[in-house]
C-alpha cells in the first residue's frame, strides 16, 4: 500500500519542510501504520544578527511578505 493511500484513507500528514523527508512505516499483526516522518539534513549553521536582517528585508521589500 502507497502513503499516497494511507493518507487519502485515515489520517492527515502535515510535514513543513524544504528538504527531502522519509516515511518510516511499521507492519504488525493488527496492520500498518506511520510511526513518523524525518527531515533528514542537519541545518547549514546559525544566521548572523546581519544575516536575520537582511531576510527580514527581502521578504518584507522583495517578496511583499507581511506578518
Amino acid at each position: 500500500m502507497e502513503l499516497t493511500t494511507v493518507r487519502i484513507e485515515v489520517c492527515g500528514i502535515y510535514c513543513a519542510t524544504a528538504n527531502s523527508t522519509e516515511v518510516i512505516v511499521a507492519t504488525t499483526e493488527q496492520g500498518r501504520g506511520i510511526v513518523g516522518v524525518i527531515d533528514g539534513f542537519v541545518p547549514n549553521g546559525v544566521e548572523s544578527e546581519e544575516e536575520i536582517a537582511w531576510r527580514k528585508d527581502y521578504l518584507l521589500h522583495v517578496v511583499g511578505y507581511r506578518k
